[in-house]
């Protein structure tokens, strides 16, 4: 089984210009699904102490705010194959989307999320305009034979208004992409466990008093 994938030239420019113009993608069949199915191995084997409870906020500014957001997440490392090869997938990505469009991505960070039956995330941004580092926010989901009844959908908002423009489920090997900055974004109940990998490409914001990055 694989643990390394590369994705074609003709992805690249697919997430580049979606990027470029609307600001989002979401993408069936992200990765080939052996990669895919090692992953959604690997995340099922955790043991339950390596997953804490998700908060808001970093570092000093962290609180666990429940009724906001119940999910648990474990941070990615390259402690095992399916983490490198999945990190090393990412960082080809950084690679390739700043030869496109120029943005700066210094790194990229993410966490496996564990949604329990009923847990959610309300409607959040991910980054705000000038207060964060975080600039493209991918979210990878591990859930063979979802269905729509299973719910723990992926609620995309409009920039401008409280339109809904994605509404994604869950599903085996989807891959969404979008600006972290500009879309309101929340995560709907489901109905059993959910499994995904949330991360972020983050720009530099090292100065003399902080060192980035920050996990």
């Amino acid at each position: 089984m694989s643990n390394s994938a590369h994705l074609t030239e003709a992805v690249y420019d697919q997430i580049a210009d979606a990027l470029e113009q609307e600001g989002c993608i979401i993408l069936p069949n992200f990765l080939p699904d052996d990669m895919t199915q090692q992953l959604h191995q690997h995340i099922s084997s955790l043991p339950d102490n390596q997953f804490k409870t998700a908060g808001i906020g970093r570092n000093d500014d962290r609180q666990l705010k429940q009724q906001v957001r119940n999910d648990q997440t474990s941070w990615l490392s390259n402690d095992s194959l399916a983490e490198q090869g999945y990190l090393a997938v990412m960082e080809e990505c950084r690679t390739q989307l700043n030869r496109r469009l120029f943005l700066g991505l210094f790194d990229y960070e993410a966490h496996f999320a564990h949604y329990a039956e009923g847990s959610y995330y309300q409607r959040h941004i991910d980054a705000f305009r000038g207060q964060s580092n975080r600039l493209v926010t991918t979210v990878f989901y591990l859930n063979p034979d979802w269905t729509d009844d299973n719910g723990g959908e992926l609620l995309i908002y409009s920039p401008n208004n409280d339109d809904v423009i994605h509404r994604v489920l869950p599903r085996f090997g989807t891959m969404v992409i979008f600006l972290s900055d500009r879309f309101p974004h929340e995560v709907l109940a489901a109905k059993q466990d959910r499994y995904s990998i949330a991360g972020w490409f983050r720009s530099n914001n090292s100065n003399s008093l902080i060192v980035d990055p920050i996990n």
